[in-house]
């Protein structure tokens, strides 16, 4: 089934609520008149947003069902379609407020959805939202409604994607970078399904608003977009294409590991992290400290000897330029092809020429072969120190190729070093954001992700015309959105993400090291593209000399502002399939 759908860009007036309705009931009258079926509009469209206060937004509150609902009902039930208005709701039960969203069709109200991870203007008037994440199954697809921040938040995507959502309604009030936002680009790749967002533009006490309102594809394509001004974003949706919940080859949901999932369900950050990860004596944060890591984007190949002097002198550079721990991709020892020829134990003969590196260098090194334990063989990541042999990592959610092979890991694995907690995980376990998301809950500060990735990670933007001020980028960017650059920041951790680069077997590249902050200009990361090579980043995990952290990566304030009561579904074993129902 196809549906033509229109996300809305407009710039309300504050305290001109009757302008804006009449404005907004323009635009989706133009959207239903030129055949869209499915129309959202932006978050607090019918009133503006930046209120000081719950005095100040008083006048312009009304319950659902009430006035405005009314008056985008008649369009809904004329143009036989459904529409999603952002408003500021009153619950006349409690006399709470909520920044709500309204699934509006042919027959009347389909749904509400109280936006539940508030950013930091809504506290100053309305409740956090109590309806939960829910799925709306209409005659054009299952619908889901999310509000601007809870967008931040992997979980909330993911709760809805898992009931089925062939789309995402998500009405914004984006700020502080270029749209479509990766967030965005990275909600619709990892769960699959289309994501239309309806933002706002233009300027109000103080803000500046990004626009960029945009369809995105599953495979996290853009449609289409609207850079700066009021405008309608068309696109199509084809319900099958939202049902088939693969990346390539790999079936996305059915992938997934809900058994080990239980840290989801854990809010660690409500606590200062250096008293939580100390309690009892086990297990403190380290120190951390300023530390150089390096990554090495290299051609793997099907010799161990060949692959074993290309990673020494890779150490060697490494070391010669300070850095205390280098990365190299996955199956970097024994290569992709020769799994049971290549195969050896852990600790092994590879694993102790990689110490003697780590002795002779002075550094850390991270690296991937095929392990043979008991007739069985997994695809794992060993880290080596000037201390010796430190640990390994099975790899736990196998792509397509692995399947093939290799066993699956049943363990998460941090370890505490001088440069702070570091984590392992192998390329395609980073596609499913549960994974990191568990590791920056066991407090890693840094996670290293050797993979072996052929599908596309990243997207260009062209540039906007919306004025930011510095150094909010504004240019044209061919990597706009980097899957792992948005794993960093919504986890607020250290990313080295190691990469081959070998186009005539597949491998993309876009090897890099990101930063704790994603909103944080000029981003803190490096990156190294087409090319063979090394990349470095000086990183810090200091706690800066103080009682509470004041370090983003040790304070995770995404992380701490999780709703973990609303995520139970996470850990259930998914009902959705990855072929068309």
């Amino acid at each position: 089934m196809s549906v033509k759908i229109a996300a809305i860009q407009f710039e309300p007036t504050m305290f001109e609520k009757e302008r804006n309705i009449e404005k907004l009931h323009q635009l989706v009258e133009e959207a239903a008149e030129n055949g869209a079926k499915l129309i959202t509009t932006p978050e607090m469209g019918t009133t503006g947003y930046c209120w000081y206060d719950r005095a100040e937004v008083e006048p312009f509150v009304e319950p659902i069902p009430g006035p405005t609902t009314d008056a985008f009902y008649e369009l809904a039930k004329q143009y036989d379609c459904y529409i999603v208005i952002g408003m500021p709701e009153i619950d006349m039960a409690t006399n709470l407020y909520y920044n709500s969203a309204v699934l509006i069709g042919p027959q009347g109200i389909v749904g509400v959805h109280r936006k539940t991870h508030l950013y930091i203007s809504e506290p100053k008037w309305a409740a956090s939202g109590d309806l939960g994440h829910q799925v709306f199954d209409t005659p054009i697809g299952r619908i889901a409604l999310l509000i601007c921040m809870d967008l931040h938040f992997i979980e909330t995507a993911r709760l809805v994607a898992l009931q089925g959502a062939d789309i995402i309604c998500h009405i914004s009030n984006w700020l502080a970078e270029r749209t479509p936002a990766p967030y965005w680009i990275n909600r619709a790749y990892e769960n699959r399904c289309y994501l239309m967002d309806s933002n706002r533009w233009g300027y109000e006490r103080t803000v500046q608003f990004s626009g960029g309102s945009c369809i995105i594809n599953p495979d996290g394509s853009i449609q289409s977009v609207v850079d700066s001004g009021d405008g309608i974003a068309y696109g199509m949706m084809e319900v099958e294409d939202a049902r088939i919940k693969s990346i390539g080859a790999d079936k996305i949901f059915e992938d997934r590991k809900p058994q080990l999932y239980s840290a989801l369900l854990t809010d660690p950050y409500l606590w200062n992290p250096l008293d939580f990860f100390g309690l009892y004596g086990e297990k403190p944060l380290p120190p951390g400290k300023k530390s150089k890591i390096a990554v090495a984007q290299i051609q793997v190949t099907k010799d161990k000897e060949r692959n074993l002097s290309q990673m020494a002198d890779e150490v060697r550079k490494a070391s010669e330029e300070g850095a205390e721990l280098i990365v190299f991709p996955e199956c970097s020892l024994s290569g992709y092809d020769q799994h049971q020829e290549n195969a050896e134990t852990v600790p092994g003969e590879s694993t102790n020429q990689l110490v003697n590196l780590s002795k002779k260098y002075d550094i850390y090194i991270v690296s991937g072969l095929v392990e043979k334990e008991n007739h069985l063989l997994y695809n794992t990541a060993i880290l080596t120190g000037p201390e010796g042999f430190i640990g390994k990592y099975r790899k736990i959610h196998l792509n397509h190729q692995d399947k093939q092979w290799a066993t699956s890991g049943e363990k998460w694995t941090t370890f505490d070093l001088p440069i702070g907690r570091v984590g392992l995980l192998m390329g395609y376990d980073a596609f499913l954001p549960e994974s990191v998301r568990i590791l920056a809950l066991l407090g890693c500060d840094l996670i290293v992700c050797p993979s072996a990735i052929k599908v596309p990670i990243t997207l260009a933007h062209a540039g906007t015309l919306v004025k930011q001020n510095y150094p909010i980028p504004t240019s044209a960017d061919p990597y706009h959105w980097h899957l792992y650059r948005v794993r960093a920041g919504e986890n607020n951790v250290y990313f080295a993400f190691s990469n081959p680069y070998d186009l005539e077997s597949g491998f993309v590249g876009k090897s890099g090291i990101f930063g704790p902050d994603t909103f944080h200009f000029p981003r803190d990361e490096s990156m190294i593209m087409d090319e063979e090579g090394i990349t470095y980043l000086q990183i810090d995990t200091t706690n800066e000399e103080s009682v509470y952290p004041t370090n983003v990566v040790r304070r995770k304030d995404l992380v701490m502002m999780r709703l973990p009561h609303y995520y139970k579904d996470l850990i259930q074993v998914s009902k959705v399939k990855s072929t068309v129902e």
